[in-house]
């Protein structure tokens, strides 16, 4: 009886089982050099996280003093009876560490579709100014956690300019951050609280609860990652959850874009949805 050689095989087996340990040894080196490099043992602590891109944060958790970003926002939202363009402009900056700030211009734009022909006004949506501090940042356990508060001033549309009040009412959003790095790749975070809309017409106040649950996974080496949110809200015994994967490449080292698809969990009045996110950090 003739045996044939395995001994070809168990080499090249070997020298596949070699190639991959060293590359799963070089991922992980690479790793831990830009973890490492983020987090900076000479400067305050912080936690390397993944940022949601649609409901965002107001600074990284655990910033640093110096810290500063510009984004702007473009969106289209496909409603029952128009579309809807959305955009934003906004400046955050930690003026001390584990402090951020932010300032943001959100507006919005509606066409009417399929044969209407009303949409509600064009509108810059409201001011809006926020703050965020981290009150717990531990590199032991990969995990931050911060309290904010964000305060939007609502203003009527364009056409209402000249003959309306300005300021229609007022939004207040006190919010609760958790979030933990699992290993050195996948990274979870939960963003929560009420908001109270206080309509100045009626003097009619509403709250609507927001549970915001985040899982990202971080590519190795990089700022680039995929993930999912779920943007959940709680009224008047009504719920509503919009699940939005998305991505973000870094394209330059100061510079970032997110992409986002938005899916809604029933179809009321709201279909699908994109979102794209440019995120611009001047040194500091």
């Amino acid at each position: 009886m003739k045996f044939i050689s395995l001994k070809p095989a168990l080499t090249v087996a070997a020298l596949f089982c070699t190639l991959f340990i060293a590359s799963a040894q070089d991922h992980r080196l690479t790793d831990s050099l830009y973890i490492e490099h983020e987090e900076n043992k000479d400067q305050p602590v912080k936690v390397l996280h993944a940022e949601p891109l649609y409901i965002d944060l107001i600074r990284d958790l655990g910033a640093r003093k110096g810290e500063r970003e510009w984004n702007v926002g473009l969106g289209l939202t496909d409603k029952e009876t128009y579309d809807e363009y959305t955009g934003l402009v906004e400046y955050e900056w930690a003026p001390a560490d584990r402090l951020g700030l932010e300032v943001e211009l959100p507006f919005s734009l509606h066409y009417p579709v399929s044969g209407n022909t009303s949409a509600p006004g064009n509108t810059l949506n409201s001011l809006k100014m926020a703050g965020q501090y981290s009150f717990f940042v531990s590199e032991r356990i990969s995990t931050s956690m911060a309290i904010g508060y964000i305060h939007e001033f609502e203003l009527t549309d364009f056409d209402g300019y000249d003959h309306r009040q300005l300021v229609t009412g007022n939004v207040y959003n006190p919010f609760f951050i958790a979030a933990k790095r699992w290993g050195q790749n996948f990274h979870t975070l939960l963003y929560t609280g009420p908001q109270f809309f206080h309509h100045f017409e009626g003097n009619a106040v509403h709250t609507v609860w927001q549970v915001n649950s985040n899982v990202h996974y971080m590519i190795p080496g990089t700022r680039n990652f995929v993930g999912i949110e779920f943007n959940k809200e709680f009224h008047d015994k009504d719920f509503d959850m919009t699940i939005r994967p998305q991505m973000r490449v870094g394209i330059a080292d100061n510079l970032l874009i997110g992409i986002v698809t938005g899916i809604p969990g029933k179809r009321e009045n709201e279909r699908f949805s994109t979102f794209l996110r440019l995120i611009y950090e001047p040194g500091h």
